[in-house]
């Protein structure tokens, strides 16, 4: 079981490449893949999104990767001519307007002028540094992950405590509810030879109406179903990637809880059913934090 939050580092350090890639994710219902890197990785960043892909499923995360390029690269200079062609007309002007002054404007004096000599940045996303950015990425990924093992491990062990309350729960409930239906037959028997004062009850009508109550309390079918829904959590929580799994279950054990509350005519029973509801929940909180 692995948690949706976590922090992963991966990086590469060879041939004066230096990278470093970090991950960190949070809860999401869907996977979401935001990077920031270098501009040399632009055209790279689906790639990157795919190898991400991989190794997570569900949640926000965000991918951090830097770097620093100490390999020797050629210098590119691009010239303004425009630029330059402006400045050697100004030079023109002043020396008409200034024809003592000496003229000493070269080739070489232009290329000195500001902004006339501009070099490029010729970094360019080669074999290496793809290299370097799936090794970091891949480190990254697996560190992560193994940060969201361990906090899986914590969460499914919390949840099957809170499982075995519930089981505890749905079994106190079974003891009662046989009794709910025999009580309800006392005191309507008593209740009612108070008001006839001594006078002959027909207690076919009596029972008919007990048998009503209890058609209508009865939740075998709940218990069953919260029984069976509680092997079924046991069971998934073995797997991986349980996350939606785990939550769909978790809307069933509400929708047996309510209802359990709403046919029980029992305060007992009604008190255990909430009870049970508020485990269901604190469940439901955990499981959002599931993959």
């Amino acid at each position: 079981m692995l948690s949706m939050t976590g922090y992963g580092k991966g990086a590469y350090a060879e041939n004066g490449i230096e990278l470093t890639c970090e991950i960190k994710t949070v809860n999401n219902r869907y996977l979401d893949v935001s990077i920031k890197a270098p501009r040399v990785f632009a055209a790279y960043e689906e790639t990157a999104r795919g190898i991400v892909r991989e190794k997570l499923t569900r949640g926000h995360a965000d991918v951090f990767v830097s770097l620093k390029d100490k390999r020797e690269k050629p210098t590119a200079f691009t010239v303004d001519t425009a630029l330059a062609a402006s400045y050697v007309q100004a030079a023109k002007t002043l020396k008409e307007a200034f024809p003592d002054i000496p003229d000493d404007v070269t080739l070489t004096s232009v290329l000195r002028y500001p902004d006339v000599l501009k070099s490029e940045d010729t970094q360019t996303l080669d074999e290496e540094l793809v290299v370097a950015l799936k090794t970091a990425l891949n480190a990254a990924l697996d560190n992560l992950n193994a940060m969201r093992l361990v906090e899986g491990e914590k969460l499914k062990a919390d949840m099957l405590s809170r499982m075995d309350t519930i089981a505890g729960l749905v079994e106190e409930v079974a003891t009662r509810a046989p009794i709910v239906a025999s009580e309800y037959r006392e005191k309507l028997f008593a209740r009612v030879k108070e008001y006839v004062n001594g006078a002959q009850i027909e207690e076919s009508r009596l029972l008919t109406e007990v048998a009503v109550f209890t058609d209508k309390s009865n939740i075998d079918e709940e218990l069953t179903r919260l029984r069976s829904h509680i092997e079924q959590f046991r069971s998934i929580c073995k797997e991986t990637v349980v996350g939606r799994k785990l939550d769909f279950l978790v809307q069933e054990f509400n929708r047996e809880a309510n209802t359990t509350c709403s046919k029980s005519n029992d305060v007992t029973v009604t008190r255990l059913g909430l009870a049970l509801k508020n485990e269901i929940e604190k469940i439901r909180e955990q499981v959002q934090n599931i993959e």
